[in-house]
């Protein structure tokens, strides 16, 4: 052999050696960091699949559960089962659900438009119930009913157990089917977007803020829902439109609340920028497409509220009224996210990633109330009522979230608190999910 067709051949060797190697690592590094995270972006009208990792993994949905809930109760509204005006009543169950809820005394009547929004804005689990209740007639049937039109949807990895989220080892989806779900909200109820992008309700003197951090501090955001439980991270299906383009941005997995909004802004800006290189990009299909995986949801108990935890994240929720339940450390802001995406040729070529996220500006909350329909002259001086300054709680809590105080408006009663001999405040009573097995997970979905 010419000695100079060697020195030609080992260059070649080394450098594919070094490729292997270098694939090798990337795979265990990727690995790694997909272990605690999933993600997917979706064009909404095409369903196309802009970038994905991870997106067929099982996961606990948390709260994102209540975009199923949102779906099943305007597919009703759409049959004229129901009607927006229609009353619902809080029953017991509904009353018993764990925070964050609204806190109503059993047989408090909410009509199904001011529950939706109290649902979507709040993440309030006891509003789900009442829904299920109402639409359903039971938690049990409404939750089948959710699995089986989730599967008509295409959602094949999804089964429910109940409308809100709260832990159970039977509720699950992934971020692929809450793609799909989030897609045909878009498509089939156009005319009820404004449930999943109300920046704010007013309930008595009392305003909340909508928990998705994206509204009104990224640019086109319009949409959809947050979640978190100890198992799951904390999750974010996220919808944004510019020059007539929307885009689907779910996050399940983050570490903070504050990670996952920057993550979700990050997707959604490498859809809308037009980079030179995305066609080096895997192309994916369209979102029903992708292949389901069959395995167990990863349980992120421990790095999500383990010991090792300096400041739980639901206990952060409990020390202000005007807290996003969902707020981890650093929540006040959009920190780096400690989980890095696949490592590849357009990440090593990308800038550091930069805060997408603006600071929350000023909103025009919405009128929420109990009983009937009002007219627009009382939701005027409902809306009119001075705010009330959020109180500060001091200590710290344990568990999940206290109970939102309930407000008398306009001569309802307030419900009464139990009071021991001695003067102090009696325990509230502990309650159970309503169906299904539950687990030692933290019993609070957002």
């Amino acid at each position: 052999m010419h000695i100079n067709s060697v020195f030609r051949r080992r260059p070649l060797g080394f450098l594919l050696t070094a490729l292997a190697l270098g694939a090798a690592l990337a795979t265990l590094v990727s690995l790694r960091a997909a272990s605690a995270m999933a993600l997917i972006l979706v064009d909404a009208d095409s369903g196309k699949v802009i970038r994905a990792d991870n997106a067929t993994y099982p996961w606990y949905p948390a709260s994102t559960t209540k975009l199923m809930t949102l779906y099943m109760t305007l597919s009703a509204i759409r049959d004229q089962r129901i009607i927006p005006d229609t009353l619902f009543t809080v029953s017991a169950n509904a009353n018993g659900q764990s925070p964050t809820k609204m806190g109503f005394p059993v047989g408090t009547q909410v009509t199904v438009d001011n529950a939706v929004k109290m649902m979507m804005v709040k993440s309030a689990n006891d509003m789900a119930v009442v829904l299920a209740e109402g639409v359903g007639g039971s938690v049990e049937t409404f939750a089948a009913q959710m699995t089986e039109t989730a599967h008509r949807l295409g959602m094949t990895e999804s089964n429910f157990v109940n409308p809100n989220g709260l832990p159970d080892d039977g509720q699950i989806v992934s971020a692929r089917d809450l793609a799909i779900l989030a897609r045909a909200l878009i498509r089939e109820f156009p005319q009820y977007n404004s449930y999943w992008h109300v920046p704010a309700i007013k309930y008595g003197r009392r305003v909340v803020r909508n928990y998705n951090p994206l509204l009104g501090r990224y640019a086109g955001a319009d949409g959809m829902k947050t979640g978190f439980i100890c198992s799951s991270g904390f999750n974010l299906v996220a919808t944004a439109t510019r020059d007539n383009r929307q885009l689907i941005a779910v996050v399940l997995g983050a570490p903070t609340s504050a990670s996952r909004a920057q993550k979700a802004a990050e997707l959604l800006e490498s859809g809308f920028a037009r980079n030179p290189l995305a066609w080096l990009l895997p192309a994916f299909g369209n979102v029903n497409a992708l292949t389901p995986i069959e395995a167990a949801p990863p349980d992120l108990k421990d790095d999500m509220c383990g010991p090792h935890r300096k400041r739980h994240a639901l206990e952060a929720a409990a020390m202000s009224d005007s807290a996003d339940p969902d707020a981890g450390e650093g929540s006040d802001g959009a920190s780096a996210d400690t989980n890095s995406q696949k490592p590849n040729l357009l990440t090593a070529l990308r800038a550091p990633p930069k805060n997408l996220l603006s600071e929350p500006g000023p909103v025009t909350p919405v009128v929420v109330y109990t009983g009937p329909t009002r007219t627009a002259e009382q939701i005027a001086a409902l809306a009119a009522l001075p705010e009330s300054e959020p109180s500060k709680k001091k200590g710290k809590h344990k568990g999940a979230a206290k109970t939102a105080e309930v407000k008398p408006i306009e001569g309802k009663p307030e419900a009464k608190k139990e009071i021991k001999k001695d003067g102090a405040k009696a325990k509230p009573a502990q309650h159970k999910p309503p169906s299904g097995k539950t687990t030692d997970r933290t019993t609070t979905a957002q």
